[in-house]
């Protein structure tokens, strides 16, 4: 419980000078402290000058270790179990009680799924004060707005269903499978206003600023300025905390946003939607690293709200809800899938192709791509080109043994960038900037090189010769489109990056297949598959011309799922593999980086679940500044996920009180080869 030396400093050799609170005089305080032996809350005395103040939730400022601190005053309770004198708590920053109620139960689920410490989720949670917004008057409530009269569910299995459960307060669970060009952002402001119509929260998140934007104009459609409000790391510190006040406080109760949004503490919570749950952008690259689909279906359990997840593709963590039965689906007819979808083709699916270009497998722009540009221009239509990889030619490998090409100075990887301007210059390398005017591979001898990828910006000039008269547009990068107009162009594009267009586009091009597929990364099929999808939506129906040409075999398994629009039985391929390599979300993984010396002092201090094992550890690339490191694997079943998260907490405590080298700790990483 709250014990600490810490909290009896020099604070309470002034105590003759103070009187504590007549009632409830000890603050159970949670210092801003990162550290795992840390990771409780440390009593302190609470002057009478501060008694109305100090109030469960607010901000206060301590003593602690000789250092003033910022922390949240998480109760105030009769006596200390501390037998030592307990310091003075020194200031009430603010008396707004941020961290209280069903915020803190979240702060402390969330920190012990991942095996982090409270102080660092908090630090996710709960933004910076800023006084100037708290000392605004609060202002009026948002009116209630009035449920829509018709909306687009009806065309999906469960879609009334589930709006039904939405409007009546029902703790509904569903996965949602979108249809091809559906207006998904409309969909969802659609639910957020049912919700809002019966007076209950909404938490909407989605992977991206320009998603957000999406979202937004249609929330401003149904529900009205003023009745949402919409939170992303893009605001500034003043603005962002003003937005979270107006939650927290009740005025508004509809919130939509990036993952900034996840913890909005929303009144009366209704439902919890999390769009495209499968980008990498909804986990958090700070620590303990949380995913914004794991925390909202906590969210969902604890407060019973309704909770949907849904996109264009299907990822294995939702299969699981779907197949454990703890989540409906929402899926439409495979009628009207059909009916909805653009014809997709992939390379050599049948002998005619091959027969008309014999070279339909090695070349980048294949004759039937070619066709289905042309087409699609030939009817004013833009075409959509996705590659994979920004620049000119980011990746080069040698000509001969194809061993990656590597700087002679640093071991970086060779590369041909662009410059503004310019166009491409010499080969140099990705990592110091030295150029390779004499390239000579180690492995071979030759001194040819080749391009493993492409880039964007080499794919638009490919392309603005090879479609002479035909304006070629670029996304992508620091360079990314909000919409095209429906003329005829080309538009390269990068994953994630492809922007919509009236009407649709009349033709997608999906280059470089194989170099999303080859990623060294577990989720590497899934994530191609959902990029596929995600820019194939964006092509009008195969009745109206409509055509998706990836290059890449139609033997991979990824490549049928897009060509029939199935991702729902991807996903369960994808699962059942999972289930049989003992990966995510069948099994708890947790990886463990570090020096080799702290991954296996680390290692020897954990007391793991029965059915747990580890894998490695393993060496990773060696870091220049840090020397050498190594990872290692941990894992356990599901059932023991808590049992697996309490011992790598339990662990790293005893570690950082030894004073070993730092280790990183990541329960369910994205990446895990």
């Amino acid at each position: 419980m709250s014990r600490s030396k810490a909290a009896g400093g020099r604070g309470g050799s002034r105590s003759g000078s103070r009187v504590p609170a007549a009632e409830l005089p000890v603050a159970r305080v949670l210092v801003d402290v990162s550290p795992h032996h840390l990771d409780r809350p440390f009593d302190y005395l609470i002057p009478a000058r501060w008694d109305a103040e100090a109030v469960p939730g607010c901000r206060v400022r301590v003593r602690f270790n000789g250092r003033l601190l910022d922390g949240f005053l998480l109760e105030r309770v009769a006596d200390s179990e501390y037998a030592g004198r307990l310091s003075w708590l020194q200031r009430v920053v603010s008396t707004e009680p941020v961290l209280s109620g069903r915020t803190l139960e979240l702060v402390r689920a969330v920190a012990r799924r991942y095996a982090g410490t409270m102080s660092d989720v908090v630090s996710l949670a709960v933004p910076p004060r800023h006084a100037g917004a708290e000392n605004e008057p609060a202002g009026q409530a948002a009116s209630t707005p009035v449920a829509p009269s018709h909306t687009g569910w009806g065309g999906y299995e469960n879609g009334r269903t589930f709006l039904e459960a939405v409007r009546a307060g029902r703790p509904a669970r569903a996965v949602w499978q979108a249809l091809p060009g559906e207006d998904w952002a409309r969909r969802l402001a659609e639910l957020a206003a049912t919700a809002a119509s019966a007076g209950r929260g909404t938490v909407v998140v989605v992977p991206d600023q320009r998603d957000l934007d999406r979202l937004s104009e249609a929330c401003t459609e149904l529900l009205g300025a003023g009745r949402f409000v919409a939170l992303s790391g893009e605001l500034d510190p003043a603005e962002r905390y003003r937005r979270w006040l107006a939650v927290h406080r009740g005025k508004v109760r509809t919130v939509v946003g990036t993952r900034a949004a996840v913890f909005a503490p929303v009144v009366e919570p209704g439902l919890l939607v999390v769009w495209d749950d499968g980008d990498e952008l909804h986990a958090y690259p700070r620590a303990p690293y949380p995913h914004v689909r794991d925390v909202l279906t906590h969210r969902s359990h604890a407060a019973g709200a309704a909770l949907l997840v849904g996109g264009f593709a299907r990822t294995a963590e939702a299969g699981l809800l779907v197949e454990s039965g703890w989540a409906r689906e929402i899926v439409a007819p495979r009628p009207t899938v059909r009916a909805r979808a653009p014809r997709v083709t992939a390379v050599g699916e049948d002998d005619r192709q091959l027969e008309r270009d014999p070279d339909t497998r090695a070349a980048r722009l294949p004759a039937v791509a070619f066709e289905a540009a042309r087409n699609a221009l030939r009817e004013e239509r833009p075409v959509l080109v996705q590659v994979p990889r920004k620049g000119y030619v980011p990746a080069l490998a040698c000509a001969g043994c194809r061993e990656r090409a590597r700087c002679r100075h640093c071991g970086g990887p060779l590369a041909v960038p662009e410059r503004p301007g310019t166009g491409a210059t010499p080969v140099s390398c990705r990592w110091c900037g030295h150029g390779e005017a004499g390239f000579r591979c180690d492995n071979c001898g030759s001194d040819r090189l080749r391009a493993i990828v492409v880039g964007a910006s080499r794919t638009a000039e490919e392309l603005g010769r090879a479609f002479s008269g035909v304006v070629v547009r670029t996304s992508g990068g620091g360079r990314i489109l909000d919409r095209v107009p429906s003329g005829p162009s080309l538009v390269v594009s990068t994953p994630g990056a492809e922007p919509p267009v009236a009407g649709g586009y009349g033709a997608a091009l999906l280059l470089d297949a194989r170099a999303l597929l080859s990623r060294p990364e577990l989720r590497a099929g899934e994530q191609a598959l959902r990029l596929w999808l995600a820019a194939a939506s964006l092509v009008r129906p195969a009745d109206r011309g409509g055509r998706v040409v990836v290059l890449a075999d139609s033997s991979f398994t990824q490549v049928q799922a897009l060509v029939r629009w199935d991702p729902r039985w991807y996903a369960s391929v994808e699962l059942a593999a999972r289930n049989e390599l003992g990966f995510p979300p069948v099994k708890r993984v947790a990886s463990v980086d570090g020096s080799p010396s702290a991954v296996s002092a680390l290692l020897e201090r954990i007391r793991l679940p029965e059915e747990a094992e580890v894998l490695g550890p393993v060496p990773l690339e060696e870091d220049t500044d840090s020397g050498p490191r190594e990872r290692a694997l941990v894992r356990a079943p599901r059932q023991q996920g808590r049992a697996l998260a309490d011992a790598l907490w339990t662990a790293q405590a005893a570690h950082a009180r030894s004073g070993g080298d730092p280790v990183r700790v990541r329960l369910d990483p994205l990446e895990l080869i």
